[in-house]
């Protein structure tokens, strides 16, 4: 078993005092300092931007599309949004597909995932999406590549989710939800600066809309709030079997941890996230924060570990471990979406489906 390192790496504290100064409002030495990188980052971006909404301007995609994106680094809620937007979609008569980028899987090769996928071939969160909503998925850095793949294996998609691919603008979209979490946009500086990857639009677009991940607003944007909750906890052997978390094994974690703390890891961009809705379940815990998209090549929690609470994107890159080592439960989190926002994104694809007149027929996703 792995040790809980008494101290970060050199690298990491270099990273993480980087990271402190993003999400500090007033200006720092760091943001300062790097001002010059970000505005020609935001030169760059916006030189690139033009060139791929030309390119997108020139392709005809057989179904509408919905982008699920952020315009900071890292997390602030697209995979359960994405999770919960296609079920909501089911249920509004619709056959959800998903495209991504598959962020930190072992090579470039278009994979659509199926049964035996791995985190290795696909990404953890779009492995994730896949096994929590069985839509067709597709993973490529163009997901151009990946959406003409996906409409050609499963024709029967009428509408296409793309995720993570608010700044990836070969892409052709109807419709755009940016999605926030409480630390909104941080110092407002672009890249190496600050968290954006693109600046926080003054208004709304058209087919334009915001989802907050956080009980308030956190940038002054007009946008709907999503409902969060743990929905329980599984096993980790029987999370991979396909089985549901149990809110009652949730509630008896809860009362074991008040003899003896349990060990919860997380590798999200904010991992004090699923801490805190832990402990409000009335858990008590030790936490073990880890890097996003962490590889798990090694155990983090300590050899006296009994059992260890973590995230299902997490789970996702955990195989079965050996006997003898803790009881790992995965806990899972949903997202509720309002009904005002399902309802607008919904009228808004109808519209779009409306609109569309594939050039050619045989390459309609349906």
């Amino acid at each position: 078993m792995g040790a809980v390192p008494s101290s970060p790496p050199a690298r990491s504290r270099w990273l993480v005092a980087l990271e402190r100064a993003w999400w500090t409002p007033a200006p720092t030495p760091w943001s300062r300092c790097l001002q010059p990188l970000a505005s020609l980052y935001g030169l760059l971006s916006r030189r690139r931007r033009e060139a791929d909404e030309r390119l997108a301007a020139g392709r005809t995609p057989p179904c509408p599309i919905l982008v699920v994106g952020n315009v900071v680094v890292g997390g602030a809620g697209k995979t359960p949004t994405t999770v919960a937007l296609v079920h909501a979609l089911r249920q509004r008569g619709w056959t959800p597909g998903v495209v991504s980028r598959g962020h930190g899987r072992a090579n470039r090769a278009l994979h659509l995932l199926g049964p035996t996928s791995t985190a290795r071939e696909a990404g953890d969160e779009p492995l994730l999406i896949h096994r929590r909503t069985g839509a067709p998925l597709a993973v490529h850095a163009d997901r151009w590549t990946a959406l003409q793949a996906l409409c050609k294996a499963h024709q029967e998609v009428d509408v296409i989710l793309a995720d993570d691919a608010l700044q990836h603008r070969r892409l052709p979209r109807d419709v755009e939800l940016l999605v926030f979490d409480a630390r909104g946009a941080g110092n407002g500086q672009l890249l190496p600066a600050g968290p954006l990857r693109e600046p926080v639009p003054a208004s709304l677009g058209p087919r334009q809309a915001v989802l907050f991940n956080a009980p308030a607003p956190s940038v002054p944007l007009p946008g709907e709030f999503a409902r969060r909750a743990l929905t329980g906890a599984v096993p980790l052997a029987s999370w991979w079997q396909g089985a549901s978390a149990d809110p009652a094994a949730l509630e008896a974690l809860a009362r074991r941890s008040q003899q003896q703390a349990l060990w919860a890891a997380a590798g999200l961009a904010e991992p004090e996230r699923f801490f805190s809705m832990l402990e409000s379940c009335g858990v008590r815990l030790q936490r073990l924060p880890l890097p996003d998209h962490h590889d798990w090549a090694q155990v983090p929690w300590p050899s006296q570990a009994t059992e260890v609470l973590v995230t299902e994107k997490d789970a996702v890159k955990l195989p079965a471990l050996p006997p003898g080592g803790p009881q790992v439960w995965v806990v899972p989190l949903d997202f509720e979406l309002p009904d005002a926002l399902l309802q607008q994104l919904h009228g808004w694809l109808v519209q779009a489906r409306e609109l569309r007149q594939p050039a050619d027929p045989s390459a309609s996703c349906n």
